[in-house]
């Protein structure tokens, strides 16, 4: 039965219009989560291939998450294992001078409680990027996605700060190697326990 209502909630997810005169590409939302799920990845916004495809981490960005976690697709996209709840569903847009806009502020408050209420079994949430920092982290949040990653000690055991894995990340990983060295060999480490 509450398998059932998870999937009548993701089917709205699915069919949501709530901001559909924002996006430049239109209405896709982009989700995906079983009930099982232990561990959950909130990201930021689907890009253009993803938008595409309808599956989320669906590009270089994924390909560079799954390389953190160490993690086959097999394994990332199984929603009785792993949530994949963006703070935004659908492809925002970008901005004239480029890169992408931010998630459309509307989601998060409307779909990521209801839909957290169906996984029970969340041991660990990766919060990837500096807007799902803000939204859930709020004051806690360091003055910078550094300065949050940084600390991510202090959010444990629940949850784990990342920078997000876009090709921009390759310089910010060389001038903080501590990423490499100490959180990501803690992040594989819980994330192979709940999954075993």
């Amino acid at each position: 039965m509450a398998r059932g209502k998870l999937d009548r909630l993701l089917a709205e997810v699915e069919a949501c219009r709530i901001c559909e005169a924002h996006l430049p590409l239109g209405p896709r939302p982009v989700v995906r989560a079983g009930r099982g799920a232990r561990i959950a990845i909130i990201g930021q916004a689907p890009g253009t291939k993803v938008h595409e495809s309808g599956i989320p981490w669906d590009d270089a960005s994924g390909d560079r998450l799954r390389d953190w976690l160490r993690m086959d697709k097999e394994t990332f996209y199984d929603p009785a294992r792993i949530a994949l709840v963006p703070m935004g569903f659908c492809y925002p847009g970008r901005f004239e001078r480029g890169g992408d806009k931010p998630p459309r502020p509307e989601c998060a408050p409307e779909w990521h409680e209801p839909i957290f209420a169906h996984l029970p079994n969340i041991e660990l949430t990766l919060l990837v990027g500096m807007y799902a920092q803000g939204y859930y982290l709020g004051d806690r949040a360091g003055k910078t996605l550094t300065a949050t990653v940084a600390n991510w000690r202090t959010y444990l055991p629940g949850r784990i700060p990342t920078p997000h894995p876009s090709w921009r990340t390759t310089g910010w990983q060389k001038k903080n190697p501590w990423f490499e060295r100490e959180l990501l060999p803690e992040l594989r480490k819980r994330v192979a326990a709940l999954l075993r």
